[in-house]
């Protein structure tokens, strides 16, 4: 009787393993599209300062994270257990958050281009507590993290809200490591790139392998400022797709649409499978776009009315 018991839990554990692997999967994939932008935002926070300095910052970062999502992991499952009915509304909130950062990121660079600002860096004050600045930048990074931790969260916690309650906290806690580990990581492998190019750049010898290391080096420190603009830029792409899809899918009706469009162009030969795969995440990012702008100008309409109310007053 004990081994048939021991022989059903390992049973039900090996069980609750596989449906956590699979969920963890499908969620990884659902928030590609702010672990780019989290990627982007992360290394951009600790920009500033100065070298020996930058591990150590991303390190307290990266504990701040952990702490965030110490937080937001229990607070999912509570809603999960208690008011189950919130999952959709705030995983719509969320896609929708998405989108909107998304399209602001793109109205800011747009009007940044459009409206050049002057150059003020010269009038800045001068750094005086460099424990001070780096403590505000850790702060900084922290709050931004919440947000995105936040919206990485929902959209898992809408992945297995139909599962029970040991594989959602399991399947919730796999992504938060998981993510934290990679985006930290990488966070730490890209602000030390520079670094990295421009010791290979240094290094003596006039044998083909020291040129090589030079040549290797260069490419590093001539690529780093662009791996930043393309990661800004997938990320942002990928905001759209996430967040369109979570829109979509909430509105089944919008999404029975592009799923018939998806249908109706596999029909053509030889590219339709092709172009019906990507349909979807085209259609999806296209609404997200749309989203985020509607979302954007109704923003601006508030504040400029709360503007207005207090300018009266």
């Amino acid at each position: 009787m004990a081994g048939a018991s021991l022989l059903t839990l390992l049973d039900d554990i090996a069980t609750i393993l596989d449906d956590v692997a699979a969920m963890s999967k499908i969620a990884a994939r659902k928030t590609a599209g702010v672990l780019g932008d989290d990627l982007a935002l992360n290394a951009q926070q600790v920009t500033g300062v100065s070298a020996d300095r930058e591990l150590p910052v991303v390190w307290a970062v990266a504990l701040g994270s952990f702490k965030n999502k110490c937080i937001l992991v229990p607070a999912a499952m509570l809603i999960s257990a208690f008011i189950p009915w919130a999952v959709t509304p705030l995983l719509m909130f969320g896609g929708l958050f998405l989108c909107y950062e998304g399209f602001e990121k793109i109205y800011h660079s747009y009007s940044a281009k459009k409206h050049p600002q002057v150059d003020t860096d010269a009038s800045e004050e001068p750094i005086t507590d460099v424990k001070e600045y780096e403590k505000n930048k850790v702060k900084g990074a922290i709050r931004t993290d919440f947000v995105l931790s936040a919206e990485i969260i929902a959209i898992t916690l809408g992945i297995v809200a139909d599962k029970s309650l040991s594989t959602q906290f399991f399947t919730l806690s796999v992504i938060a490591i998981v993510m934290t580990i990679g985006v930290y990581g990488l966070v730490a492998g890209i602000v030390k790139l520079d670094d990295a190019g421009l010791y290979l750049s240094q290094r003596p010898g006039e044998s083909a392998w020291a040129s090589f290391k030079r040549r290797f080096g260069f490419m590093l420190l001539s690529s780093a400022p662009y791996l930043m603009k393309t990661l800004s830029v997938v990320g942002t792409i990928a905001m759209f797709m996430v967040g369109g899809g979570i829109l979509t899918h909430g509105w089944h009706w919008i999404g029975d649409k592009i799923s018939a469009a998806a249908t109706w162009v596999a029909a053509f030969d030889f590219v339709g499978p092709l172009v019906a795969f990507i349909t979807p995440s085209i259609l999806n990012a296209l609404f997200g776009v749309v989203a985020g702008a509607i979302a954007v100008l109704l923003m601006q309409l508030v504040t400029k009315l709360k503007g207005d109310k207090s300018a009266q007053s």
